[in-house]
């Protein structure tokens, strides 16, 4: 049997970390075994197709390196491969389902509906269509359809019995056919619901494995009846875990961050959700998270490999990745995890490949005269996300405004009187210096250290506070004073020295 996954977002926005992580589970599995991944957009909810939201889907799997066999933008044998293009084929297997059985049509007003609804509300009770409509008899449905009325079709779940399927990861599941409602298949404008259109499209497609969230975990048994009817054999399942992030406990209405009797946030782990400011994919590429550092946190998120080891590239993703390695419990997403791993991943550029990342985020900060290789050279061990270069650098640019309480530095013994006494003293000498290269720099001011008879640090931290005005920075005094040049330096320190002065 050939292998044939597929993912299948529907175009409601971003594609959602979680999201992402289902392709990519899709994506290597189908890989790992010879087979074919293929993106299908499921669009039946019209009123919440976002425009533009195909194309943010086709754009983001390429960022991610997910290339996939079949689809909408690329062709393949079992298109269209956007549901409402296919809206033609699912009214005639509907009916099919009537004939067989599985189905009926259904003719119930929404005010009948809501009575009823309203009624088991009354009793505490969670809705549950009555089978109204399936005992009218062919002839009846024939008038009311050749009248023009409105309907539904509605799957017809057994009132007796069991539902049942087999997932890889949990296992058989089965639920009481009692407890399930017959859902609609086609609704009345003509387009199928999720449930129906999912089915003959993974039927019509040769969908042999689906991965999916566990929220679909409790549709699947409704599914498989619909293969029952229809005669068909199912796919095998994978349900997802889901991915969760720790957080803190908020007012519904207020946002506002609710405490405990001792004062302290109340810790809650919940789904990833947009509107909680969790990121998209895209939004982690906009802020200068690595692509592969991306894939290779999101695949952890969840899946163990066989050993030990933390560090994947994609193409050795599709040699190891397993579904029996996915973990049933919920998977936590850590930022300082994935921040942890984009520093790793940047740790490992080569100089160029980080200057060519790096040139866009410096150049926001520094104009071009500046040296950008050696800026990004004492960049690269330092910075986890590209969006924080120009929050190390801006300094360059311009002095900021800063406290005469950084030069106190209790381990290098230096308070604001040393660090005045030493800047006069040095001032002078740094005036004579005619070689303002890092290596010439270090030759001098050492020499100077030695002569005064005192610490390094003594020296080279009042330097570095008084040209830049900041306690933490890429490189230091002397690769400052050098990306600065011998002018800026110079009327820094002054100013400088003028403040402790003053």
């Amino acid at each position: 049997m050939e292998v044939r996954t597929r993912f299948a977002p529907s175009p409601t926005g971003y594609l959602h970390l979680g999201g992402l992580r289902t392709a990519l589970y899709t994506y290597l599995y189908a890989r790992r075994m010879g087979g074919k991944f293929i993106l299908r957009i499921e669009d039946t909810d019209q009123e919440r197709e976002v425009p533009g939201a195909i194309e943010k889907i086709y754009a983001s799997l390429a960022q991610a390196g997910l290339r996939y066999d079949e689809g909408p933008d690329i062709g393949g044998d079992y298109g269209p491969y956007i549901q409402t293009q296919r809206k033609s084929m699912y009214l005639p297997y509907a009916k099919e389902l009537v004939e067989k059985g599985g189905a009926y049509y259904c003719f119930c007003p929404k005010e009948r509906l809501d009575e009823e609804r309203a009624k088991a509300e009354a009793k505490g009770e969670t809705f549950k269509y009555d089978k109204h409509c399936l005992h009218l008899s062919k002839e009846e449905v024939q008038r009311r359809l050749d009248a023009g009325e409105s309907y539904v079709i509605r799957q017809n779940i057994p009132a007796t019995g069991k539902a049942s399927f087999d997932d890889i990861l949990y296992g058989h599941v089965e639920v009481d056919c009692s407890t399930l409602d017959d859902n609609v298949l086609i609704k009345a404008d003509g387009l199928p619901t999720y449930n129906f259109a999912n089915v003959i499209d993974d039927h019509t497609m040769g969908i042999s494995h689906v991965t999916r969230g566990t929220e679909y975990l409790s549709s699947a048994p409704k599914y498989n009846l619909l293969y029952e009817a229809f005669g068909w054999t199912p796919p095998l399942y994978a349900h997802m875990p889901p991915v969760m992030r720790e957080d803190v406990q908020r007012d519904k209405e207020t946002q506002e961050i609710i405490l405990d009797e001792n004062g302290k946030p109340i810790p809650v782990v919940r789904k990833l959700s947009k509107r909680y400011g969790d990121p998209s994919f895209e939004d982690l590429l906009e802020a200068g998270y690595l692509q592969e550092a991306i894939i290779n946190f999101i695949v952890l998120l969840g899946w163990s490999p066989r050993n030990e080891r933390e560090f994947f590239t994609l193409s050795e993703l599709e040699q190891v990745f397993d579904l029996e390695g996915v973990n049933k419990s919920p998977a936590i997403f850590n930022m300082d995890k994935l921040n942890w791993f984009n520093w790793e991943y940047i740790r490992r550029l080569s100089p160029e490949r980080f200057l060519e990342l790096a040139t866009p985020w410096i150049a926001q900060v520094l104009p071009e005269n500046f040296d950008y290789a050696r800026v990004a050279q004492l960049l690269q061990p330092r910075v986890e996300v590209l969006n924080q270069i120009p929050g190390f650098i801006d300094f360059l640019a311009e002095m900021p405004a800063y406290d005469v309480s950084l030069y106190t530095h209790k381990k290098m013994k230096t308070d604001p009187a040393l660090a005045l006494d030493v800047l006069k003293q040095l001032r002078p000498v740094l005036l004579d210096q005619e070689d303002w290269s890092e290596s010439a720099l270090h030759e001098t001011v050492l020499a100077f250290v030695s002569r005064l008879g005192i610490k390094n640090g003594q020296v080279l931290w009042p330097l570095r506070i008084a040209i830049s005005g900041k306690a933490s920075t890429p490189g230091g005094a002397f690769e400052i004073a050098g990306l600065l040049g011998k002018e800026e330096s110079l009327r820094r320190l002054d100013k400088s020295i003028a403040m402790l002065e003053g």
